[in-house]
């Protein structure tokens, strides 16, 4: 006989506030393995097809580890350096288009050089800040990034979880099946099921929307002539996505720097602005429905809510976790809605009328 509702209430529960206090309490120490668990279900797919191929499982997870190692060196060694030093490059040379910016707006609006104007001083404070504050700010980005990862354990722990957990997923998918309760046992693997749908679709198709459009706005801003073209396109693959913020961040930041270093040149500016354009409509009507799909079931607007909650609660790790937990909270509560359609609290007590034939009517 099944538990009562209100125990297996209790003990869901439980299981709920368990999860909530390992973020809480142990964000940095377990992101490593969030991390590792990650890249292994992302590449849980290949394995699964060299294994169809005819290699072991051990074979495919040295084959993948492998070349994933060759590609890590080759991205630090070729793009990794050119990337930091654009970054650093362009902290420095930002405060040069601030006052370029402000010396614009002046000629344009002469209101501004009333020194007691409410947007003068608004100026003023931005491009002090900015002045004092740009190589900070690259420095804290990078020493706060390292002390949030940790690096010695990132590097050394994140592909050691991902080796093993890539070795024996399906082993422990089967294990975890083998615990499940018995009564629910169907349900929860119908829940699985689908919320493995949806992460599959969203997650591994976003991230390749993400590399996709990173390297095509990463070369075309570079034969464009773009400064800073690596850097920009980087930034906009890395942030695509967050949906709508991610395309009005890094349209601002191209178009932007394409002013500064191209202002009157309006071919160069007009070409920049035409390559994020062109990036935008590949990505909503060609690389994002092959990749990703239409009926991903994750709402944009439930996206960034989840995004916004958990990274302002948890932190980074909270913002890794929010898309899966999204996902599941999604198929959570479309499975609730299905089974109060179908409850008595939906239907209610009454019988509804019998259906008639039309026809019986016009003989009446």
């Amino acid at each position: 006989m099944a538990l009562p509702v209100r125990d297996q209430a209790k003990y869901w529960g439980i299981a709920a506030l368990i999860f909530i206090a390992l973020l809480w309490f142990l964000g940095n120490v377990i992101l490593p393995f969030i991390v590792g668990g990650a890249i292994a279900y992302f590449l849980d797919p290949v394995a699964d097809r060299l294994e169809r191929l005819g290699l072991s499982r051990v074979a495919a997870t040295g084959l993948i580890s492998l070349v994933a190692v060759l590609l890590t060196v080759l991205v630090i060694l070729a793009v990794l350096p050119t990337l930091v030093k654009q970054l650093t490059e362009l902290m420095d040379t930002a405060p040069q288009m601030f006052k370029q910016l402000q010396t614009f707006l002046l000629e344009r609006f002469p209101d501004l050089q009333d020194e007691t104007s409410t947007m003068r001083q608004t100026l003023d404070d931005i491009g002090k800040t900015i002045q004092s504050k740009g190589g900070e700010l690259v420095n804290s980005l990078i020493g706060s990034a390292m002390g949030v990862i940790g690096a010695l354990l990132f590097i050394v722990v994140v592909p050691v979880v991902a080796f093993y957990m890539l070795l024996d997923w399906d082993r422990m998918v089967a294990r975890i099946d083998e615990i499940l309760p018995r009564d629910h046992a169907p349900v929860i693997r119908h829940l699985g099921r689908e919320i493995d749908k949806v992460l599959a679709a969203f997650v591994r198709g976003q991230l390749s929307v993400c590399l996709v459009l990173g390297t095509f706005y990463a070369v075309s801003l570079m034969i464009a002539g773009l400064n800073y073209g690596l850097i920009v396109g980087a930034i906009a693959g890395a942030i695509t996505f967050i949906p709508y913020v991610g395309a009005i961040i890094g349209g601002a930041l191209a178009i932007g720097l394409a002013l500064f270093q191209f202002w009157g040149d309006w071919l160069s500016i007009g070409i920049v602005a035409a390559i994020f354009a062109l990036g935008q409509f590949l990505e909503g009507n060609v690389i994002t429905p092959k990749l990703v799909g239409n009926s991903v079931g994750l709402h944009p607007v439930w996206l960034l809510f989840a995004l916004s909650a958990f990274g302002t609660l948890f932190g980074f790790v909270g913002m890794l976790v929010a898309v899966p937990v999204a996902a599941a909270l999604g198929v959570l509560a479309r499975f609730a809605i299905e089974q109060y359609k179908t409850s008595r609290l939906y239907t209610g007590l009454a019988v509804p009328p019998p259906l008639t034939d039309p026809r019986d009517e016009d003989a009446a």
